[in-house]
């Protein structure tokens, strides 16, 4: 019973922790404690901590936490990609030496004894292609294409020039102060992947965030499978039933099958667990990029679309209060008139309920299968498919 309830916190704090930190700035949960303990994760831990080395170690001590700091955040490192190699290698082999002992099983095949390790090389495959991809590093060579495909849309993307780069800037480029270059077509830095996401790797990274949630799901239903044949194959509710006299009823059954799982399989419950969660975190994010990629938008630009909105909607309530005000003026002094009618009063409208609301004009939103085949198909691929076929022509 004891077992019973640390697996059921494991469970809780896993899921809470990874939700605060991995979605907690969401603005679904703004004002709730997930959206405390993610700032807390992000911000205050850290600040802490840096209080706690400055009392023990002084300014010594916090020089030489705020370099690792630079090493581990702004600059490139392979840190992240160490640990997920090691969880995945780690999950794996956990899998391997306490699972594959019951496959083949009732439910399960000896097959996925080999189908399983053809997965996860699949998906480090797909890491170690969007690790060490190109993202679209903008060059002299190329930039006339981007110039060309990426043409400015005068509201969140002018014509200029990256004061780093010393190079005309494309419209849907950003200059990465992590990577130290401009990459086209600019998602964001992943530090799991030590590399920027850009028009040339995104494919890739859409691919890789697919695969893992496919393959968590995979290991999930794997494990729940063997799990259950051992049920199966034991005769546990037969012996329940029997031998001990319980009523043959899953309110009866459940909790001495519960127990006995508990007891006999915790490595399992543990392991179905943790890619049950894993896999749920994956599919919502895989969820965000499709859809930014279906609507022709990147990370950057819906950063970049949010400040513009409320941009615009603080200046259209500026000019609203301005107009109320220079009406005020005018009323107070033109001549004197009766008195309005309290109702009407009472439900007329602010002038500032009357602002109109801001939309974002994406013109690079070309409809679904275009915005598709954008991702598919980069510009540098698109360039030389063209060429080719010009050149046969």
């Amino acid at each position: 019973m004891a077992f019973h309830w640390a697996l059921l916190c494991y469970a809780l704090i896993t899921l809470v922790v990874a939700l605060s930190f991995l979605c907690g700035q969401w603005p679904i949960f703004q004002g709730t404690p997930i959206s405390s303990f993610h700032r807390f994760l992000t911000f205050g831990a850290y600040q802490y901590f840096l209080k706690f080395v400055g009392a023990v170690l002084g300014d010594r001590g916090i020089t030489s936490i705020l370099s690792v700091e630079y090493y581990c955040c702004d600059r490139p490192n392979p840190i992240l990609q160490i640990i997920y190699l090691a969880i995945i290698g780690s999950t794996y082999c956990i899998i391997v030496k306490t699972t594959f002992q019951y496959i083949p099983g009732y439910y399960l095949s000896g097959v996925h004894r080999y189908t399983s390790l053809l997965a996860v090389a699949i998906g480090i495959l797909l890491f170690l292609l969007t690790s060490f991809s190109d993202p679209g590093t903008v060059t002299v060579d190329n930039i006339s294409q981007y110039l060309s495909v990426y043409p400015y849309d005068n509201i969140i993307y002018t014509k200029k020039e990256c004061s780093t780069c010393k190079l005309p800037k494309p419209a849907r480029s950003k200059h990465c102060s992590i990577c130290n270059r401009c990459v086209a077509r600019f998602d964001h830095h992943c530090g799991w992947m030590n590399n920027c996401i850009g028009e040339r790797n995104t494919r890739y990274f859409l691919a890789f965030l697919l695969w893992h949630f496919l393959l968590c799901m995979y290991a999930t239903i794997a494990v729940g499978l063997v799990i259950a044949g051992r049920l199966k194959e034991l005769k546990i509710v037969y012996i329940l039933t029997v031998y001990y006299g319980v009523e043959n009823s899953f309110r009866s059954l459940a909790p001495h099958i519960v127990q006995w799982l508990l007891g006999s399989y915790n490595t399992q419950i543990l392991l179905l667990v943790f890619t049950a969660i894993v896999s749920l975190l994956l599919a919502g994010f895989f969820a965000y990029h499709a859809k930014l990629c279906l609507t022709n938008t990147t990370t950057n630009e819906t950063f970049k679309w949010q400040d513009y909105v409320s941009w615009q909607k603080k200046l259209i309530e500026a000019r609203a209060s301005s107009a109320a005000l220079k009406a005020s003026i005018e009323g107070v002094n033109s001549e004197r008139k009766p008195p309005e009618n309290k109702c009407k009063s009472f439900f007329k409208r602010s002038p500032l309920e009357n602002t109109e609301a801001v939309e974002k004009n994406n013109v690079y939103d070309k409809g679904l299968f275009h915005n598709l085949y954008e991702v598919i198909f980069p510009v540098r691929i698109r360039a030389s498919h063209l060429h080719t076929k010009s050149k046969s022509s």
